[in-house]
């Protein structure tokens, strides 16, 4: 008998994409399928429309709102699969995305194997997707790979991966504290607890541009700041407790600079932590500064003007490019 293979989805006030989302759920052509949709208490439609698709092979489940990591870690305990698909309730697969992977794990030797996928942003329509490869499309060792991620600052969706359940249980839940950048602390955690991560490039996900208010955005949150340092530490640490080398500490000094000016200068107890993590990797962070287009309103006004300007100016752009779609 073929593997099950379990297609996670947590959702949250997604009325307006969740029924494309399970319907590119239904459509893979792997045919040994389950489908656990968690409503995280959303105070939209999300859970009456998810329930017009329950069937034998689709379940929903609901639980009052406790954040994404919470409703993954519940659909995770609901399913029964061999291999998890992770699937956010506005991205999508393509028909034969995890048949794809599947097929190319037939094909691999190693014993905890990780497979990830090519993908591409999209705003309304996939079939724009802008598929770009990064230094990460390729097969990668662990390390190799997080050190790719943090040298380049590249990232791999959390839809384009085929996670094992053996490599599932070994990496432990979803963290709950962690209220941006939980799918970049949980997948260092997979990453690392696999021998070899298989990029199967004729694989596809598609993640939908939905706008600067989504979970992925720091923005001006202190509680998003908090949480992306945390994520910050714990990566760090995981891939030094693997491998304690000149090149991961350099790559690791790197990734904390890039993150640096989410909490400067407005939080100078996020400011010393950030630098007292880069002492211990034996450099120091300098003071970031902003592009042209903000340096001189930071100038004039001050850093906190600035970077609301920043924020403010992004989210425009996402309007003005969503409305031109």
């Amino acid at each position: 008998m073929k593997p099950l293979v379990s297609i996670l989805i947590p959702a949250f006030n997604s009325q307006q994409w969740i029924g494309d989302t399970l319907r590119s759920a239904l459509e893979q052509t792997w045919q040994r399928k389950e489908i656990v949709v968690v409503d995280d208490g959303s105070s939209d439609r999300t859970l009456e429309i998810a329930r017009q698709f329950k069937s034998k092979s689709l379940r929903v489940a609901t639980q009052i709102n406790q954040g994404a990591a919470a409703a993954r870690n519940k659909a995770y305990s609901l399913c029964q699969g061999d291999y998890i698909q992770w699937l956010d309730a506005d991205d999508l697969l393509a028909p034969d995305k995890i048949e794809k992977q599947m097929t190319a794990l037939a094909r691999c030797h190693s014993k905890r194997p990780l497979l990830s996928s090519a993908w591409g942003h999209f705003i309304k329509l996939p079939e724009k997707a802008q598929l770009t490869p990064s230094p990460l499309w390729c097969d990668l060792n662990p390390v190799e790979w997080m050190l790719r991620k943090m040298e380049h600052d590249v990232y791999m969706l959390s839809t384009s991966w085929l996670v094992s359940r053996e490599l599932t249980e070994t990496a432990g839940p979803w963290d709950t504290r962690l209220w941006v950048d939980d799918d970049g602390e949980y997948f260092c955690r997979v990453i690392l607890a696999s021998d070899e991560v298989h990029f199967v490039p004729d694989a596809r996900a598609y993640y939908r541009i939905s706008g600067s208010g989504s979970l992925s955005q720091i923005g001006l949150s202190r509680k998003k700041m908090e949480a992306q340092l945390l994520s910050l530490e714990l990566n760090i640490a995981r891939l030094r407790a693997v491998e304690e080398s000149e090149r991961v500490r350099t790559a690791c000094v790197t990734y904390l600079q890039k993150y640096l000016i989410h909490f400067y200068p407005e939080n100078p107890d996020l400011v010393q932590r950030s630098q007292k993590l880069a002492e211990s990797l034996g450099a120091r962070l300098v003071l970031p500064r902003l592009s042209w287009k903000y340096a001189w309103i930071q100038a004039v006004l001050g850093w906190r003007a600035a970077k609301t300007a920043q924020f403010h100016c992004s989210k425009l752009r996402g309007s003005i490019l969503r409305a031109l779609d």
